[in-house]
Formats: C-alpha cells, structure tokens, sequence
C-alpha cells in the first residue's frame, strides 16, 4: 500500500461515459480514489450508494469521489446510470492504475485462482498526497468512516 504522505501516482483513464480523467484534473481538490472488484455486485453496489447517499457531504467539503474497477466503459455506464451514480466510474481494465495503488492481483474465490481489484480506498489531498489509506474496506458505511475522518 501507498502510505500517507506519499505523492499519488497520475494517471489517466476513461469514465463512464468514455472521457478521459486524470488525477492531475483535480489538482486542488481532495480525491477519495476508491478500488473496487466488480459493478453491480451486491458489496460494490454497497459501496457506490453510499457513495452515492452521501454525496451532498462530500461535495459540501469541495471532495470529489472517483471509483475504479477492471470494468469496461459500457459496464461501468449501466452500473451508473441503474443506481444513479453521481460521480465517475474508470475503467482500468488492465489494472495497470490499481496495480500502481497496490489494489490489483492474485485473488482466490471458489477454488479459482485470477487477478482482480481488491477493495482499497486513498484519500489524496490537494496537494496529490496521500491523505489517508483504507485497506481491505468494508463497503457497508464506509463513505461515512471517510466522512468521519474528513
């Protein structure tokens, strides 16, 4: 894991909707970058809801929220638009951004061996450094523990 005070790496990926954003876009601004496995499975739908829920929150606090997966584009744009998402999803489809976050690799599940995002969340400062880091997050309230640390 990146550890606090460590400068986040850039990076540029496309969202949901296929326009290029990149970390650097939002020089200025905290960023709760956060990791997930796969759109639209009961723990990340979870996760973006209460994202989602506690939009207002974030954006009262100038904090943007940019969640990524391995997911295509059009997986991430009907993930969105069924929960009604208002922030932007990336698809890193070859986890070369999450392997850089230390939230991409080996992963086991039904005696099946794959790679896959493991669920890790950063909040970035305005300044691109490591604020704070959540490993292995659980995604039920975890919005309102990053809230709490705010």
């Amino acid at each position: 894991m990146l550890s606090v005070g460590e400068t986040a790496p850039d990076f540029q990926l496309s969202d949901q909707d296929g326009e290029p954003v990149a970390l650097s876009d939002y020089e200025g601004q905290r960023v709760v970058l956060y990791f997930y496995p796969r759109a639209d499975t009961p723990g990340c739908t979870t996760e973006a809801c209460g994202f989602r829920d506690e939009w207002d929150a974030f954006e009262d606090r100038d904090v943007a929220v940019l969640g990524v997966s391995d997911d295509p584009v059009d997986d991430l744009d009907d993930f969105a638009a069924a929960y009604d998402l208002p922030f932007r999803l990336l698809s890193d489809e070859d986890g070369e951004v999450a392997s850089r976050y230390d939230s991409y690799g080996e992963k086991n599940m039904f005696g099946n061996t794959f790679d896959g995002v493991f669920r890790n969340t950063y909040l970035i400062g305005p300044d691109g450094t490591v604020e704070a880091v959540y490993e292995g997050v659980d995604p039920e309230g975890h919005a309102e523990e990053i809230l709490a640390d705010l």
